[in-house]
C-alpha cells in the first residue's frame, strides 16, 4: 500500500519581540498595557502536548485587533512533572515573547521596542527573527 504524506507549511505572519524581565506575568502584562496603551487580558493557559516530552502550560495575555492580534506569552513553564521547561528552549534567556500581527501595518514593532525599553523592570527587549528558531512551531497558538 502506497503511503501519502501531507506536508503543511506554516506561515509566521507576525513580529516577534523577546523580553527579559524578572517580574511576574500579570505585572508584565500590566506594564506593557501602560507603556503601549493596550488592553491585554488574561486568557486561559495554553497547553502544548508533545510526543516525547511532558506537556507544557504557558500563560498568555491576548488582545484581538480588527486585523490581527497582540499576544504575550511566558517562555518558562512548569511541566506536569513539576520540571521547568521552555516554550522556545533555544532562547532560555528570554522571559516573555510578544507576538504582534497587524495586517494593516499600522503597528510598528520598532516603536514597541523603544517604548518597552523605557519600562524600568524590563532589562532587555529585542526583535527576533522567527525563521532562525528551531522550535518556532510552538509559537503557533492561535
Amino acid at each position: 500500500m502506497k503511503k501519502v504524506r501531507l506536508e503543511i507549511e506554516h506561515t509566521y505572519d507576525f513580529e516577534l519581540l523577546g523580553i527579559v524581565s524578572p517580574v511576574k506575568d500579570y505585572k508584565m502584562a500590566w506594564l506593557i498595557n501602560r507603556a503601549l496603551h493596550l488592553d491585554l487580558t488574561r486568557e486561559e493557559d495554553i497547553e502544548l502536548e508533545f510526543l516525547s516530552a511532558p506537556n507544557l502550560k504557558i500563560s498568555q495575555y491576548f488582545l484581538s485587533l480588527p486585523h490581527g492580534f497582540i499576544q504575550l506569552l511566558k517562555n518558562k513553564a512548569i511541566t506536569s512533572e513539576r520540571n521547568v521547561s521552555y516554550l522556545i528552549p533555544e532562547l532560555r534567556t528570554m522571559d516573555y515573547f510578544l507576538l504582534v500581527q497587524d495586517e494593516t501595518e499600522l503597528l510598528d514593532a520598532q516603536i514597541f521596542v523603544s517604548n518597552l525599553r523605557q519600562i524600568p523592570y524590563v532589562q532587555n527587549v529585542m526583535k527576533l527573527d522567527i525563521s532562525k528558531l528551531k522550535s518556532k512551531e510552538n509559537l503557533l497558538t492561535y
